[in-house]
């Protein structure tokens, strides 16, 4: 499997190459995509707003993830990551957005939602949102790196990219 600084490389280059943009929304990860993205030279061509949104206040006030949503159905959800996607879109202008929400643990988990349970969503230039759940395993890190490394997956496809396993 690619490390996190070849896909976040790859999504750079295809973005610059379609003269797309893109925005992050980070819970779980804590801004690990924003520092993927960034790794790489040129990436203010196509990155231009990562915002961690830790707290349920911060996906509400920044994002505009409506309270119900986070009432009813919890911050760590399809529906709170559609919305956060949504989110970072409308809020930065860029093309794509895309956004995570999990439990990396050690704690934290039920049995409902374990740790290692992540959402992760994608909007596109047609505001067209793709999530997926991910039960990942592993430690805290563990977790983080492969909600990264899926994230960035997840936008080059949906962008149309190619990618190699």
């Amino acid at each position: 499997m690619q490390n996190k600084f070849l896909l976040a490389q790859k999504l750079i280059e295809h973005l610059v190459n379609l003269g797309k943009t893109l925005a992050t929304a980070e819970s779980c990860t804590g801004g690990g995509i924003g520092q993927a993205l960034t790794s790489v030279s040129g990436s203010s061509a196509a990155y231009g707003y990562g915002i961690i949104s830790y707290s349920n206040e911060a996906k509400e006030k920044v994002l505009q993830v409506p309270h119900n949503i986070l009432e009813e159905y919890g911050a760590v959800s399809t529906e709170t990551a559609d919305a956060m996607c949504r989110g970072a879109k409308a809020l930065s202008g860029a093309d794509f957005a895309v956004a995570v929400t999990g439990i990396a643990g050690p704690g934290g988990g039920s049995a409902e939602k374990p740790v290692g349970l992540v959402y992760i969503g994608c909007i596109d230039a047609n505001d067209r949102v793709e999530v997926e759940k991910h039960i990942f395993k592993g430690t805290r890190d563990e977790v983080r790196e492969q909600t990264i490394k899926a994230a960035l997956k997840l936008v080059l496809n949906i962008s149309g990219a190619k990618i190699d396993e």
